[in-house]
């Protein structure tokens, strides 16, 4: 394994740039706007110089990079609290029941409710991998790497997790969603208000979206079919979400309808497996792969390793993992088995 996972520095701006043009839109967290990634490159930099352990409104934002290039080849990020600069909405679907005696039957209608339920959680997002690199497990790495950043620096983040998946976006850019509800309130194309969101926050929409609840029968065809579905290319994503422990209570992006995944901390499969563990020797490359990480804050890294446990319980790794990390023997890391 040549790749491994370090936090984002200020030179990364440019690649961050180049692989955001290739998102092919919808994609709020990684937005093809220089000033936007700046900002994020700078709210990182500034999480990461904090010393005091305690909560707050922080990003972290996190980079795959080619030990033998150099080149930073994917990207994710780590919201610790979100909800606190602005409103975090959600749309929650949900069943109305009524029943007439009159007519002897029972209607039951599926509602939107707009809704703040999931303030205050912790969140990740923005994971994109250069599409030449989609392979090796290296999605796995980009992902499982921000659960054991969480794991090492718990004390930063609270207890629940979420995660949202793009919505189904059309070959056009347009989202079918949008389209046939926000849309008609806003008179702005998806995306226009998906740019304007991902540089500007979406306050706009607690000004202008109406905050009684919406009945899914009102909406278009094309609108209704899309409620919860994640892109075509973020079904795999959503696999991984629900192996790491996350579930799908209902909540729906308020953009493109796709689904908020929702799960515990301290639950989650790589937090609840992963241990910390002394290096006690070197070998070749050979043994169980497993996650591996080291270092806190700036000097976080986290890759691929192969762990030898002896019967005394002593912990060898590969020379190449280890060279990776920086790390040997008498130190520690952390490892968790590969999901």
């Amino acid at each position: 394994m040549t790749f491994f996972m370090r936090t984002a520095r200020a030179d990364d701006l440019q690649t961050l740039y180049e692989m955001a043009k290739l998102t092919g839109g919808g994609f709020t967290n990684l937005p093809p706007d220089r000033k936007a990634l700046a900002a994020k490159l700078e709210r990182t930099e500034q999480a990461l110089s904090r010393t005091d352990e305690s909560i707050q409104d922080e990003l972290i934002l996190m980079v795959l990079e080619n030990a033998q290039t150099g080149q930073v080849r994917g990207t994710c990020q780590i919201f610790s609290m979100v909800g606190q600069s602005w409103p975090f909405y959600s749309y929650r679907l949900g069943v109305l029941t009524q029943h007439s005696r009159e007519l002897g039957r029972t209607f039951r209608a599926q509602m939107l409710s707009l809704t703040t339920d999931l303030e205050g959680s912790t969140e990740v997002g923005g994971l994109f991998l250069h599409p030449r690199e989609r392979a090796e497990g290296l999605g796995l790495l980009l992902a499982r790497s921000r659960y054991l950043y969480i794991r090492n620096h718990r004390a930063r983040f609270g207890d629940q997790i979420i995660a949202e998946l793009r919505g189904v976006i059309d070959e056009a850019g347009g989202s079918p969603f949008w389209d046939g509800l926000a849309g008609r309130f806003f008179g702005m194309s998806f995306q226009e208000a998906d740019e304007f969101n991902a540089i500007n926050g979406n306050q706009f929409i607690a000004d202008l979206m109406p905050k009684t609840p919406i009945y899914t029968a009102m909406l278009t065809d094309s609108a209704r079919a899309v409620i919860g579905l994640p892109h075509p290319n973020g079904r795999a994503a959503m696999r991984m979400l629900e192996t790491e422990g996350f579930t799908n209570p209902g909540y729906v992006d308020i953009f493109d309808g796709g689904p908020t995944m929702v799960g515990q901390i301290d639950s989650l499969r790589t937090i609840a497996q992963a241990r910390d563990v002394t290096l006690s020797a070197l070998h070749d490359k050979s043994g169980d792969k497993m996650l591996i990480a080291t270092g806190r804050l700036a000097d976080y890294r986290c890759t691929y390793g192969f762990v030898r446990e002896g019967e005394d319980g002593a912990i060898s790794l590969d020379a190449d993992s280890a060279a990776l990390l920086g790390l040997e023997p008498g130190q520690t890391f952390s490892m968790a088995g590969r999901a």
